[in-house]
């Protein structure tokens, strides 16, 4: 009996260490493999276009195109810095916005998850832990501090985990509020990709800051 017991604990334990092993790297090479096809598929007329001018491979026309696109985006970005480029892009933004109601919307989401906005959360924002249901309560969350007003209150965005880029804006009070201005946003970040993994050595190491 005891030793049935043994061997279906040590099942379960190999099993179980061979799924955490090998189910991240299937769900990476998925993403990657999901990634490659949707990029491919998008740039696949100029690839047509490369194959039937060039005589090439077609990962060869595919690696091509896509270094061109690169480039591109960093030529467009590098004119969008100049006195020129930047009105020449509000209008464009303007024209597109007229033309295309939801591109303000898509523009800005994809500006906040790249932390290429000032006021980004993910560029700007500082890591505090926050008693969300009153500071009589002992229950916190991992939250960015994203705005403070003249009374002194802050607003919060607190992301949900795994992913981070989703989650929910409060209006909170000072004393429900413990900055930590040495805790870096990367760090904390991964800890709610982990859903809270590591938080305990994130915070337990690093000075905190209680906002009286």
């Amino acid at each position: 009996m005891i030793e049935s017991l043994r061997l279906k604990i040590f099942f379960k334990a190999t099993l179980f260490g061979g799924i955490v092993v090998i189910l991240p790297v299937a769900i990476i090479a998925f993403f990657i493999k999901w990634l490659v096809k949707t990029v491919t598929d998008l740039i696949q007329p100029l690839t047509n276009f490369a194959l039937s001018n060039y005589q090439i491979p077609e990962i060869v026309a595919d690696g091509v195109v896509v270094t061109i696109l690169i480039f591109i985006c960093f030529i467009v970005g590098f004119v969008a810095q100049t006195t020129i480029g930047n009105y020449l892009h509000n209008v464009f933004d303007d024209l597109l916005q007229k033309l295309a109601p939801g591109y303000r919307m898509v523009k800005e989401v994809v500006v906040q998850i790249f932390g290429q906005s000032e006021g980004s959360p993910f560029a700007n924002g500082q890591v505090a832990r926050v008693r969300l249901f009153g500071e009589d309560c002992p229950t916190e969350v991992t939250a960015l501090i994203t705005d403070q007003h003249s009374d002194g209150t802050y607003t919060i965005f607190m992301p949900t985990g795994p992913n981070p880029t989703s989650g929910n804006i409060y209006h909170v009070m000072p004393s429900q509020v413990t900055l930590c201005p040495d805790v870096p946003l990367d760090s904390a970040m991964r800890t709610v990709i982990a859903c809270g993994a590591g938080s305990g050595d994130l915070f337990s190491t690093k000075q905190q800051l209680k906002e009286d």
